[in-house]
């Protein structure tokens, strides 16, 4: 069985192979390696080079070489709250306490090792690639990508801001403002190898943020806000919110406090990107987890 991840399309005028295959959004890396590691392009049933002309109606197959799983992923068995899946991509709802990837602290459970023994389940041939990491803590929408050029596509979207994503999360105190923009750079630490924080030679970062709900949990007062994403730094919604004096709940790393909930108060609630083959508008909503919506549901408004 020739289970090659494979591309099918139909030419409407005439055309370079070429042309016609980096509207795909086929690299020429990945040309490289259809080239020499077993992968085939052809025009009718016909094995054809990149230098071959295209007339309307032709059919162009492209089959990709086939991919091995990482050395260093070891396929798991385990839950997959599975919200979307195709040929191209696989949208989860990672649960918190789950790392997106093995690390030397939690080497199984990961969302990858998971994945990987999902695919070998399912005969899926092909490595995981990881689209938008989640923090261990983070919870809500995560896409993976099946295919090492739909990743590439998804990575080519995501640098044209194509693709954003929402968070809802819970942060100490009441903030004033019902919405602003936080644009500050975000560079490492000095002295930590995991710490961001806001410095003038850091990477540029732009979270937009709205209030949904100021309360008060336990006398304290929290807020509910909505964040959206322009950029992708790491820990960059905590770093903007402990910036503005607003640490998410439970985020010890970035001053807030785990007295109430024992993870940062953050979750993916809302995924936006176009579908790697057929171009579509893609959208997937969830709603927050239970220990969030207890909290919001115990709080009182004042």
């Amino acid at each position: 069985m020739d289970n090659r991840y494979t591309i099918t399309f139909h030419v409407d005028a005439p055309v370079l192979l070429r042309s016609a295959l980096q509207s795909y959004g086929i690299s020429k890396k990945a040309l490289t390696a259809i080239k020499f590691r077993g992968g085939e392009i052809t025009v009718n049933g016909v094995e054809q080079t990149v230098r071959h002309r295209l007339s309307a109606g032709d059919t162009v197959v492209v089959k990709f070489p086939r991919e091995e799983v990482s050395d260093g992923l070891q396929p798991e068995d385990g839950p997959l709250n599975i919200v979307y899946e195709d040929a191209e991509i696989l949208v989860l709802n990672k649960p918190p306490y789950q790392s997106s990837i093995p690390s030397h602290v939690h080497l199984e459970g990961s969302v990858a090792g998971i994945v990987a023994g999902y695919f070998q389940r399912h005969n899926i041939p092909s490595t995981v690639h990881v689209v938008n990491r989640l923090d261990r803590d983070t919870s809500g929408l995560m896409c993976i990508a099946k295919h090492r050029h739909v990743h590439h596509v998804l990575s080519e979207q995501q640098k044209a801001h194509d693709i954003y994503r929402e968070y809802e999360a819970i942060v100490h105190g009441h903030i004033e403002a019902d919405e602003a923009s936080v644009i500050a750079p975000i560079g490492r630490k000095d002295g930590s190898i995991i710490e961001r924080t806001v410095r003038e030679d850091g990477q540029f970062a732009h979270t937009d943020y709205r209030v949904l709900k100021r309360f008060t949990y336990e006398g304290e007062p929290m807020t509910h806000v909505r964040l959206r994403l322009h950029t992708g730094r790491t820990h960059q919604i905590r770093v903007h919110m402990s910036h503005l004096g607003h640490p998410l709940i439970g985020d010890t790393l970035y001053g807030g406090r785990r007295d109430v909930i024992d993870r940062q108060a953050l979750h993916c609630v809302y995924l936006h990107l176009y579908h790697p083959l057929t171009h579509d508008v893609m959208t997937w909503k969830v709603d927050l987890p239970q220990d969030l919506q207890q909290l919001l549901r115990e709080g009182s408004v004042e």
